[in-house]
Protein backbone atom coordinates (compact mmCIF):
# COMPACT_ATOMS: atom_id res chain seq x y z
CA UNK A 1 0.00 0.00 0.00
CA UNK A 2 1.54 3.53 -0.80
CA UNK A 3 0.26 6.09 1.63
CA UNK A 4 -0.15 9.81 0.74
CA UNK A 5 -0.13 12.82 2.95
CA UNK A 6 -3.00 14.08 1.35
CA UNK A 7 -2.03 17.33 -1.30
CA UNK A 8 -5.09 17.93 -3.48
CA UNK A 9 -8.71 17.86 -3.68
CA UNK A 10 -8.63 14.68 -5.41
CA UNK A 11 -6.76 12.53 -2.35
CA UNK A 12 -8.91 14.00 -0.04
CA UNK A 13 -12.05 13.20 -1.65
CA UNK A 14 -10.38 9.91 -1.72
CA UNK A 15 -9.91 9.57 2.77
CA UNK A 16 -13.43 10.90 2.10
CA UNK A 17 -14.73 8.12 0.10
CA UNK A 18 -13.27 5.10 2.15
CA UNK A 19 -14.32 6.81 5.91
CA UNK A 20 -17.80 6.89 4.39
CA UNK A 21 -17.55 3.27 3.26
CA UNK A 22 -16.70 2.01 6.15
CA UNK A 23 -17.79 4.95 8.99
CA UNK A 24 -20.87 5.71 7.38
CA UNK A 25 -21.83 2.54 5.41
CA UNK A 26 -20.78 -0.25 7.21
CA UNK A 27 -20.97 1.19 10.75
CA UNK A 28 -24.04 3.01 10.41
CA UNK A 29 -22.34 6.38 11.53
CA UNK A 30 -24.35 9.69 10.15
CA UNK A 31 -22.81 11.17 7.92
CA UNK A 32 -22.91 14.76 9.60
CA UNK A 33 -20.73 12.98 12.40
CA UNK A 34 -18.26 11.61 10.64
CA UNK A 35 -17.42 14.81 8.33
CA UNK A 36 -17.36 17.36 10.94
CA UNK A 37 -15.94 20.91 11.89
CA UNK A 38 -12.71 19.34 12.60
CA UNK A 39 -11.82 17.98 9.00
CA UNK A 40 -10.76 21.45 6.97
CA UNK A 41 -7.72 22.29 9.13
CA UNK A 42 -6.79 18.15 10.06
CA UNK A 43 -3.79 16.52 8.19
CA UNK A 44 -5.59 13.48 6.01
CA UNK A 45 -4.20 10.33 4.71
CA UNK A 46 -5.11 8.11 2.28
CA UNK A 47 -3.62 4.66 1.24
CA UNK A 48 -3.90 3.57 -2.47
CA UNK A 49 -3.60 -0.21 -3.38
CA UNK A 50 -2.94 1.03 -7.33
CA UNK A 51 -5.20 3.45 -7.66
CA UNK A 52 -7.44 2.50 -4.95
CA UNK A 53 -8.16 4.12 -2.23
CA UNK A 54 -8.42 1.27 0.56
CA UNK A 55 -7.30 3.22 3.82
CA UNK A 56 -7.55 6.77 5.18
CA UNK A 57 -7.27 8.53 8.39
CA UNK A 58 -6.46 12.22 9.97
CA UNK A 59 -4.19 13.67 12.14
CA UNK A 60 -4.81 16.49 14.40
CA UNK A 61 -2.68 18.51 17.36
CA UNK A 62 -4.59 18.35 20.29
CA UNK A 63 -3.13 19.43 23.98
CA UNK A 64 0.44 18.54 23.02
CA UNK A 65 -0.82 15.29 21.74
CA UNK A 66 -0.88 14.15 18.22
CA UNK A 67 -4.61 13.11 17.87
CA UNK A 68 -4.98 10.28 15.31
CA UNK A 69 -8.53 10.04 13.73
CA UNK A 70 -10.60 8.02 11.38
CA UNK A 71 -8.44 5.45 10.64
CA UNK A 72 -10.01 3.24 8.75
CA UNK A 73 -9.15 0.51 6.20
CA UNK A 74 -11.98 -0.86 3.80
CA UNK A 75 -13.29 -4.63 4.60
CA UNK A 76 -12.02 -6.21 1.88
CA UNK A 77 -8.18 -5.15 2.39
CA UNK A 78 -8.56 -5.59 6.02
CA UNK A 79 -5.63 -7.91 7.99
CA UNK A 80 -2.99 -6.88 5.54
CA UNK A 81 -0.96 -4.67 7.78
CA UNK A 82 -2.42 -1.56 5.87
CA UNK A 83 -4.32 -0.40 9.50
CA UNK A 84 -0.70 -0.26 11.38
CA UNK A 85 1.47 0.93 8.41
CA UNK A 86 -0.84 4.19 8.10
CA UNK A 87 -0.55 4.54 11.84
CA UNK A 88 3.21 4.98 11.54
CA UNK A 89 3.00 6.96 8.40
CA UNK A 90 0.70 9.49 11.32
CA UNK A 91 3.38 8.92 13.97
CA UNK A 92 6.56 10.13 11.87
CA UNK A 93 4.28 12.99 11.20
CA UNK A 94 3.92 13.83 14.69
CA UNK A 95 7.45 13.33 15.13
CA UNK A 96 8.07 15.28 12.10
CA UNK A 97 6.07 18.31 14.07
CA UNK A 98 8.32 17.92 17.48
CA UNK A 99 5.50 16.12 19.64
CA UNK A 100 6.12 13.20 21.36
CA UNK A 101 2.79 11.33 22.31
CA UNK A 102 0.59 10.38 20.02
CA UNK A 103 -3.56 9.65 21.67
CA UNK A 104 -6.47 8.35 20.05
CA UNK A 105 -9.79 6.99 20.85
CA UNK A 106 -10.16 3.12 19.37
CA UNK A 107 -13.26 1.54 19.51
CA UNK A 108 -13.21 -1.44 21.84
CA UNK A 109 -13.14 -4.30 19.87
CA UNK A 110 -9.95 -2.44 17.95
CA UNK A 111 -8.55 -2.14 21.44
CA UNK A 112 -5.75 -5.48 21.05
CA UNK A 113 -4.74 -4.05 17.60
CA UNK A 114 -3.54 -0.66 19.61
CA UNK A 115 -2.23 -2.28 21.87
CA UNK A 116 -0.30 -4.57 20.01
CA UNK A 117 1.04 -1.40 18.35
CA UNK A 118 2.46 0.22 21.92
CA UNK A 119 -0.57 2.17 23.07
CA UNK A 120 -1.78 2.22 26.46
CA UNK A 121 -5.80 2.20 27.33
CA UNK A 122 -6.10 5.16 29.93
CA UNK A 123 -10.14 5.69 30.27
CA UNK A 124 -13.01 3.34 31.05
CA UNK A 125 -15.07 2.42 28.21
CA UNK A 126 -17.54 5.18 26.57
CA UNK A 127 -19.79 5.93 23.58
CA UNK A 128 -19.30 7.82 20.53
CA UNK A 129 -21.62 7.69 17.40
CA UNK A 130 -23.19 4.55 18.81
CA UNK A 131 -19.87 3.03 19.06
CA UNK A 132 -17.95 1.62 22.73
CA UNK A 133 -14.68 3.34 22.20
CA UNK A 134 -11.56 3.80 24.82
CA UNK A 135 -8.71 6.39 24.75
CA UNK A 136 -5.58 5.17 24.19
CA UNK A 137 -1.94 7.09 24.54
CA UNK A 138 1.51 6.14 23.14
CA UNK A 139 4.84 7.46 23.99
CA UNK A 140 6.79 8.19 20.48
Amino acid sequence: MDIVKVKNKQQKDDAFYVRRVVFVDEQQVPLEIEIDEFDDSAIHFVGYEGKQPVAASRLRFVQGFGKLERICVMKEHRGQSFGKQIIESMEEVIRDYAFDKAKLNAQTHAEAFYVSLGYVTISDPFMDAGIPHVTMVKKL
